[in-house]
C-alpha cells in the first residue's frame, strides 16, 4: 500500500500560478507512475498529467498542455504539478495517484491503485 499526501492547493486569480506537491510513502517500490487527476462539482474525474519513472515519460491532457508541467523526484517519491496561466475551468479538487500504469494507460483511472485525499484549487475570474 502506498500513502499519498497532496499540498499546494488554494485560491488564485485567473492567469495566476500554483504548484501542487504529492509525497508518497509506504510500498513505493511498486509504483511505476504517478499522476494528477481533477474533479469539479458534478463532473467526472478527469485526467490532467502523468509521469512514468522509467524514461521520465510525461503525458498531458490536451486542456492543460503548454500550461501545466508535471515533474518528480523518484528518490524522494514526490511528484509536482506546476500550473501556470490558470483558468476558471481549471478549478477542481486535484488528486494525486500512483500505480503501475504503462505508457499506454497513463490517463486511465483504473491504472492507479493508490489515491490521495485531494487538494482544492479555486480560480477566480
Amino acid at each position: 500500500q502506498v500513502q499519498l499526501v497532496e499540498s499546494g492547493g488554494g485560491l488564485v486569480q485567473a492567469g495566476g500560478s500554483l504548484r501542487l506537491s504529492c509525497s508518497a510513502s509506504g510500498r513505493t517500490f511498486s509504483t511505476y507512475a504517478m499522476c494528477w487527476f481533477r474533479q469539479a462539482p458534478g463532473k467526472e474525474r478527469e485526467f490532467v498529467a502523468a509521469i512514468r519513472w522509467t524514461g521520465g515519460i510525461t503525458y498531458y491532457a490536451d486542456s492543460v498542455k503548454g500550461r501545466f508541467t508535471i515533474s518528480g523526484d523518484n528518490t524522494k517519491n514526490t511528484v509536482y504539478l506546476q500550473m501556470n496561466n490558470l483558468k476558471p475551468e481549471d478549478a477542481a479538487v486535484y488528486y494525486c495517484a500512483a500505480g503501475r500504469a504503462s505508457i499506454w494507460s497513463l490517463s486511465v483511472v483504473r491504472a492507479y491503485d493508490s489515491w490521495g485525499q485531494g487538494t482544492q484549487v479555486t480560480v477566480s475570474s
